[in-house]
């Protein structure tokens, strides 16, 4: 019996434990990321932000997270009530499965697999299938508009996000992602700036798929009222909230992890190394964050024809030649990796 236990039953408890000790942080961090954006834009906009619910405002997520739990859920009457209530629910749990494969720090992953880009590529186009059973199950035009637009725009990034991998993929020789990050502990300094160009590429595509400004048109409230969630109210609209915000924090640590080199110490400075791998991880997931709220603030949305035309007629092309261009110099240089 005891056998059986450490054999098949023991490991299944610590998997759900690693499981559960990324959901929980993870989770409070989308919400304090929500309370981050509120003051960063607050400060942009030379007011305060929410600073009355506890000291300084710390408990504002938290009451608006209990607000809407008990706000009454309204299904329209003639919308497909199963997959209406499904969909929040496929965004948010695909937001938090691609987390499965990104390493917080040197061997602190919850499944190091050799095939973790194409996990995490997968995962990612998952997402946007929620947004559209919810456009579609809500029987409304402008969730279903915002549903249309949110697709299209996923294929029209997807494509140079892959292309940009490639080109990480062709420097590095690899799949696994923590094997990526220890490929750029010894890569040449010309490789990488070689990569920074695709580093912004891959940004702006990353801000593009997670229906962020400048790119929210699915959700554009001058023209579609909310988007794809204009039908929804409680802890359905909190589900999609939370989906996006998780969202933001998983493409800012793939960022981390292709560009600029995960839990690495910055430019490999050797002394630096004393600090845990975690904090540099958290540091640089944090500053992209920070990017995030930036251009929210700052930036005016595109309108479509633009997204479009960027999407199609500059970073495909771009990161096209971008690829043929990398795998020219390393084969030139004797520097494409083994695989």
């Amino acid at each position: 019996m005891l056998e059986l236990f450490f054999e098949y039953i023991f490991p299944l408890i610590i998997i759900a434990l690693k499981v559960v000790a990324i959901t929980i942080p993870l989770i409070l961090c989308v919400a304090y990321l929500t309370y981050a954006e509120r003051r960063v834009i607050g400060l942009m906009q030379l007011r305060r932000g929410p600073n009355v619910v506890g000291p300084f405002g710390l408990l504002q997520p938290i009451a608006d997270a209990v607000k809407l739990l008990f706000k009454e859920p309204i299904i329209p009457t003639n919308s497909d009530k199963i997959l209406f209530i499904l969909a929040p629910m496929i965004t948010f749990i695909l937001s938090l499965i691609g987390w499965a494969v990104i390493p917080f720090a040197k061997g602190v992953v919850l499944a190091d697999i050799n095939v973790g880009v194409l996990y995490i590529l997968a995962i990612s186009s998952l997402s946007v299938y929620g947004i559209i059973i919810a456009g579609w199950a809500s029987n409304s035009k402008y969730a279903f508009l915002g549903a249309i637009r949110s697709s299209a725009q996923m294929i029209s990034y997807e494509m140079s996000m892959g292309l940009v991998i490639i080109t990480v993929l062709l420097t590095n020789g690899t799949l696994n992602l923590s094997g990526i990050i220890e490929a750029q502990r010894t890569m040449p300094w010309w490789i990488d700036l070689m990569l920074l160009p695709m580093g912004v590429v891959f940004f702006i595509s990353v801000l593009a798929e997670t229906n962020r400004l400048p790119f929210d048109l699915p959700e554009a409230e001058s023209e579609l009222v909310a988007g794809y969630n204009v039908e929804y109210s409680s802890m359905g609209f909190a589900l999609f909230f939370l989906g996006e915000y998780a969202n933001m924090i998983l493409v800012s640590a793939m960022t981390t992890t292709f560009f600029l080199g995960g839990y690495l110490p910055p430019f490999n400075i050797s002394w630096l190394d004393c600090i845990p791998g975690f904090f540099w991880f958290v540091f640089k997931v944090g500053f992209l964050l920070f990017c995030f709220l930036w251009i929210r603030a700052t930036l005016p949305r595109y309108r479509y024809d633009q997204l479009m035309r960027l999407g199609w007629k500059v970073f495909l092309p771009l990161t096209l030649f971008w690829v043929v261009l990398v795998s020219s110099v390393l084969v030139y240089t004797d520097n494409l990796p083994s695989i």
